[in-house]
């Protein structure tokens, strides 16, 4: 009997190790479906000549000490990261030693966009060259690779001149981000800015209407929220994105020229961030048609 119940459990066990067996699994082919074509610069000599050669870095991650200090030459990186406007994170070595290319980061990870980014300025060149009326895409704290590579995408389709994102708590271009694009990465210029509000006074100055695609408002709100399907974006253009969930910032759908809705008729309330942006950019791609 006893032998009986000793299998029984034996089973059960070997059952429970695969199921987790799965799951880890699972953890470490996303972690590195997130990384796969971004480069990563290790070691403190090479991270420091990338800096000190203004090379295009996403984000510094550095290695903590208990009380969450940063110590010697790893104190002075991070000064000339924050000083070149980068990104600079503290985290355990555990974090340093699961994401690391190498056997010696020495306590530096710089992770590196998989496309250099532009100007905002640039990207109003191109339309400009074109002979086209700018349709910009501001993305107002999208987090997820998969929603930022899925608008890229879309965007290419539908013509957008290029893309605004934040420094911080957004995405930027990683490799799960290019993988997700299907190639798009390659084709429309991300601009990465640590105001989007400033930004948005900058290209309504240049001329362009900025649209706030998010219902979101209260009774303080001056913006009408109106449906998306009532107005006309043929001309020069600034589409504001929210993540999904939380939406647009107060301060960005201020700063707006108007917000607008896509009508919603079933029971669900709200659609995934790179679906709203592709209902959106046709809607532009829809009234720019219609005028020629």
């Amino acid at each position: 009997m006893n032998s009986a119940r000793n299998k029984k459990d034996w089973k059960a066990n070997r059952k429970e190790d695969k199921r987790e067996n799965r799951t880890e699994k699972r953890k470490e082919n996303r972690m590195d479906d997130d990384w796969i074509e971004t480069l990563q610069l290790e070691g403190r000599k090479g991270v420091l000549e990338a800096l000190n050669h203004n090379k295009p870095i996403d984000r510094l991650l550095l290695k903590k000490e208990a009380d969450g200090s940063v110590n010697g030459t790893l104190k002075v990186i991070a000064a000339k990261a924050k000083e070149l406007g980068i990104v600079v994170q503290a985290v355990d070595r555990a974090k340093l030693d699961s994401i690391a290319q190498s056997s010696n980061h020495q306590g530096v990870i710089a992770l590196c966009p998989a496309k250099e980014y532009v100007e905002v300025q640039d990207i109003l060149n191109i339309a400009a060259e074109k002979g086209e009326p700018p349709f910009i895409l501001v993305l107002d704290g999208i987090s997820d690779p998969h929603n930022f590579g899925a608008i890229l995408r879309t965007a290419d389709a539908g013509g957008v001149h290029g893309v605004v994102i934040p420094k911080r708590r957004a995405v930027g271009l990683t490799g799960a981000v290019a993988k997700t694009s299907a190639g798009a990465i390659e084709h429309v210029p991300v601009a990465r800015v640590t105001n989007i509000g400033r930004i948005i006074d900058d290209l309504k100055t240049a001329g362009l209407w900025v649209l706030c695609g998010d219902g979101g408002r209260d009774d303080n709100d001056s913006l009408d929220g109106t449906s998306l399907y009532d107005k006309d974006f043929s001309g020069p253009i600034a589409l504001v994105i929210g993540a999904e969930g939380a939406g647009v910032s107060r301060l960005v759908r201020e700063k707006s020229d108007i917000a607008v809705r896509i009508p919603m008729l079933g029971q669900i309330s709200s659609l995934n961030a790179s679906v709203a942006a592709g209902i959106m950019i046709y809607e532009v791609v829809r009234s720019r048609l219609s005028r020629l």
